[in-house]
C-alpha cells in the first residue's frame, strides 16, 4: 500500500527514532509499504519517520544512481545491486574526506542543495529478518545511508546548510509545510495550528 510521506514541518520528522524488536507489530507489512511508497515517489531511500513512525528503520535502493555515466563500471554495479533494509542501525564511525553532493528529500520536494559529508562509514544494523550486520560503505552508498540515518536522528539535510542558505530557502520551506507545493506522490502536511 502506498503511504503518505510527511512534509517538512511535521514534528515527527524531528523525533529521534526508537529501537524496535522482532515482534514489532506488522513490521513485514510496514517494510513492504515503505518499498511501495518509496518507488511510487521515485526515491532511493525512505525512513520510517517520513511515514509517521518514529522508529529506527530505513530502506535504501540505489539502483537509479547506477545509470550515471560519470561513475566507473564497478561503482555502477555496486549501486545497481544495492537494496537493503536497516533496522536499529548505528553508525559506528565516519571517516575519509569531506565531499559535497547535491541532496534532495521526499519530505522536502523541489529543494536540492549541496551537503558536505565524510565519504566512508562503518555501520551496524539488523536486516528485515533481524539478522545482525556490520559493514563499511563509501561514496554514494555511504551518502544515501547517512541521509536516511539522519532521519531517524530527527535531522533533515537542510539542517546541514549554512545559515545564509537556510534564510534563502525559508520561504520555500514554509510553503512546503503549508502544502503549497505540487508533487506526484501522496504527502501529508502538518497541522500548523497544532504545531505552534
Amino acid at each position: 500500500m502506498t503511504l503518505s510521506i510527511l512534509a517538512y514541518g511535521d514534528p515527527i520528522l524531528r523525533k529521534i527514532g526508537k529501537s524496535i524488536k522482532k515482534d514489532y507489530p506488522q513490521i513485514k507489512e510496514i517494510i513492504a509499504n515503505m518499498w511501495e511508497t518509496m518507488y511510487n515517489a521515485n526515491g532511493v531511500g525512505l525512513a520510517a519517520p517520513q511515514i509517521g513512525l518514529p522508529i529506527r528503520l530505513f530502506i535504501v535502493d540505489t539502483g537509479p544512481f547506477a545509470d550515471d555515466d560519470e561513475l566507473s563500471p564497478e561503482e555502477q554495479d555496486a549501486l545497481k545491486n544495492f537494496k537493503r533494509v536497516f533496522i536499529n542501525p548505528k553508525i559506528e564511525e565516519e571517516t575519509g574526506s569531506n565531499w559535497a553532493f547535491n541532496e534532495g528529500c521526499l519530505s522536502i520536494p523541489d529543494i536540492r542543495e549541496d551537503v558536505t559529508r565524510l565519504d566512508t562509514i562503518e555501520i551496524s544494523y539488523l536486516d528485515e529478518n533481524f539478522n545482525p550486520h556490520k559493514e563499511t560503505y563509501d561514496g554514494l552508498l555511504a551518502r544515501v545511508i547517512q541521509h536516511e540515518y539522519d532521519h531517524i536522528e530527527g535531522i533533515l539535510f537542510t539542517d546541514k546548510l549554512s545559515s545564509l542558505k537556510k534564510r534563502l530557502l525559508k520561504g520555500k520551506l514554509t510553503n512546503i509545510s503549508k502544502g503549497k507545493i505540487n508533487v506526484e506522490y501522496k504527502m501529508r502536511f502538518p497541522d500548523l495550528k497544532k504545531v505552534r
